[in-house]
């Protein structure tokens, strides 16, 4: 034999397909993976999808959580959708606005919609709640800019609606993310949470511009005084976002 295998073979021709087939099948890899919660989808009604996804939805994968918080299967096991949200269909095609049936930030639909997130607090490298009240940890002070405890809490439409008393901060990160208040007994009772963004610190008082004072009384709880769950902050944020568009009806009008 005057000629080889390999003197009529094209390896570089070889080594560039293989590459293409390597990168095709980690699109695919990656592509299932990303399908491991949120699927199958679901149209606007809440039924099966009509066009479900050009990939097979992959198999289960068990997951063990840390600092004892047992197993997470997906996609099977992921957390369950909301049902029966107070909305309706304006028209029989997907893709178009649902309408609130009754009050949205109560019903938490809309800009104030939240997730069924895990009522249990986020914990941090060391297993401790990341997010404690100021009060119960002496290692943290305010060191700059204006301390809003004793600060009177003003509303959208400028009533006093209760008073600043502590200050909840995310330990890790070394930052304030919430503002800790008393209500007044004209506008409800107990303690509530605003999340720091939506609180502005100015003129030595904390004014919440997104809701208005008769809303105050129904922002959401918290069931321990000196911790806040995944779900709890979720559902205190999706309230003070919501009254971004619902507290006003004038606010839900073309701005231009």
């Amino acid at each position: 034999m005057t000629e080889t295998f390999w003197g009529e073979f094209d390896l570089a021709s070889l080594t560039l397909w293989l590459f293409w087939i390597f990168f095709a099948a980690l699109i695919v890899y990656l592509q299932r993976e990303n399908m491991r919660e949120g699927y199958p989808l679901e149209d606007d009604a809440g039924e099966p999808s009509s066009n479900p996804s050009l990939f097979p939805i992959p198999s289960d994968k068990t997951f063990k959580l840390p600092h004892g918080r047992g197993e997470l299967t997906v996609p099977s096991g992921q957390t369950p959708e909301r049902s029966d949200l107070a909305l309706e269909k304006v028209s029989p095609a997907n893709g178009f606005p649902l309408e609130p049936t009754g009050d949205p930030m109560l019903d938490g639909v809309g800009p104030a919609s939240w997730a069924p997130r895990r009522d249990v607090p986020e914990l941090d490298g060391h297993g401790h709640p990341k997010i404690v009240p100021m009060s119960a940890n002496e290692s943290f002070a305010v060191s700059a800019g204006p301390d809003p405890r004793g600060m009177p809490v003003v509303s959208g439409d400028g009533e006093v609606v209760g008073e600043v008393t502590d200050l909840w901060v995310d330990e890790p990160e070394q930052l304030v993310r919430y503002l800790e208040y008393r209500l007044d007994g004209k506008w409800g009772e107990g303690q509530r949470l605003v999340p720091m963004t939506m609180a502005r610190v100015w003129a030595g008082k904390v004014k919440i511009n997104s809701i208005y004072a008769k809303h105050f009384a129904t922002v959401p709880t918290i069931a321990s005084p000196r911790q806040v769950t995944l779900l709890e902050e979720d559902k205190v944020a999706a309230y003070y976002g919501g009254g971004h568009l619902y507290a006003d009806a004038s606010r839900q009008d073309p701005q231009i």
